[in-house]
């Protein structure tokens, strides 16, 4: 009984602020009175012919974030780095830039992404991270277009994630489920080393 008690005093107090007079928005040359609505259509239209923009859109921080994720593995995982030579003949070339956590974790599938706070949350929870290089190899001098003469350096790398994945819902039907899970990567770190020129005495 508290639930439709509490959904009907919501509703008039949302219908006793909405109707109050310091409330309504009302249309041009019209001192009191109108709609709510229409004058706030009127006030954006206002705004917009003044400013010369578009009207105010809500976004959306679950938005925001995809943009924001985008940018982030653009601008650190997804470009290929261009490195200079390495000097000496019998120079040491190897894997040296693991995935980082934040990579492996981005590169999951998306499992715990969206849902509904208190109605249906996933998360994963006691993460380890192994990470193991299974390729490590590099190609002949060849060249590349907009990179020059350059050889291409193969870094693979095997990335096995152990954790908790945990489904919980607290309404309509309150439960938790916590289940053990493994899911792996594979992640590749190629880059390119510009060929050294030759001595010049």
């Amino acid at each position: 009984m508290r639930k439709p008690n509490r959904a009907i005093l919501l509703s008039g107090l949302v219908a006793l602020v909405l109707t109050a007079p310091g409330c309504f928005l009302p249309p041009a040359g019209i001192p009191f009175g109108g709609t709510m609505i229409g004058g706030f259509a009127e006030v954006t239209w206002a705004y917009m012919h003044f400013w010369e923009t578009l009207p105010l859109t809500p976004v959306p921080s679950y938005l925001s974030q995809v943009v924001e994720d985008a940018y982030w593995e653009e601008e650190r995982y997804d470009r290929v780095p261009i490195l200079d030579p390495v000097e000496g003949e019998n120079a040491p070339l190897f894997c040296l830039d693991p995935p980082s956590p934040d990579e492996v974790m981005r590169s999951l599938p998306d499992q715990a992404e969206g849902g509904f706070a208190f109605l249906a949350e996933t998360q994963r929870n006691n993460v380890r991270i192994v990470v193991e290089p299974i390729v490590d190899r590099i190609d002949e001098c060849r060249f590349y277009p907009m990179v020059g003469p350059a050889r291409l350096h193969h870094c693979h790398y095997k990335c096995t994630v152990f954790y908790d994945k945990v489904l919980r819902s607290d309404w309509p039907i309150p439960f938790e489920h916590m289940d053990q899970t493994q899911d792996v990567v594979y992640i590749d770190h190629d880059h390119l080393i510009r060929c050294a020129g030759p001595q010049t005495p």
